[in-house]
């Protein structure tokens, strides 16, 4: 996976162990304002970006996805916020339900180090033809 993803160093998201082939992704990110929405709690878009790369992180390391023939891309995500991270860090952990030939289907719980709850989300991938950047297509 490309590590250098401008919004994933901005919400400072750091990849957490794991092995190809499991099927599981773990990542973490602080809980500091560069996070927060206007009223200053972590924000929703912050929460599924964290989903976004940690199901994504799950379904690389179940499938033996080749980045130079083939894209993973979001197809679906829904996430329930169900509370407020009580610590300075929430980690996701997302573990693979399915892994189709084209679709991956993921499971992912957020919380915070105490194991609260922050959000749950159900997540899938679909692996699709290489995609050419965009800066391709503005040019």
């Amino acid at each position: 996976m490309n590590d250098n993803i401008p919004l994933h160093e901005f919400l400072e998201l750091e990849y957490l162990g794991g092995n190809d082939g499991s099927g599981v992704g773990e990542v973490r990110m602080p809980v500091k304002p560069n996070a927060f929405g206007f009223t200053q709690n972590l924000h929703g878009g912050a929460i599924a970006t964290l989903v976004d790369l940690t199901c994504a992180l799950a379904a690389v390391r179940s499938t033996t996805f080749d980045p130079t023939v083939e894209s993973l891309v979001t197809a679906d995500m829904h996430v329930r916020y169900v509370g407020r991270p009580r610590t300075d860090h929430v980690v996701a952990r997302a573990e693979v339900v399915r892994s189709g030939s084209q679709l991956i289907v993921v499971d992912c719980k957020v919380s915070d180090e105490n194991g609260h709850v922050v959000a749950s989300a159900d997540f899938a991938m679909m692996k699709v033809p290489l995609r050419r950047p965009l800066t391709e297509v503005a040019e």
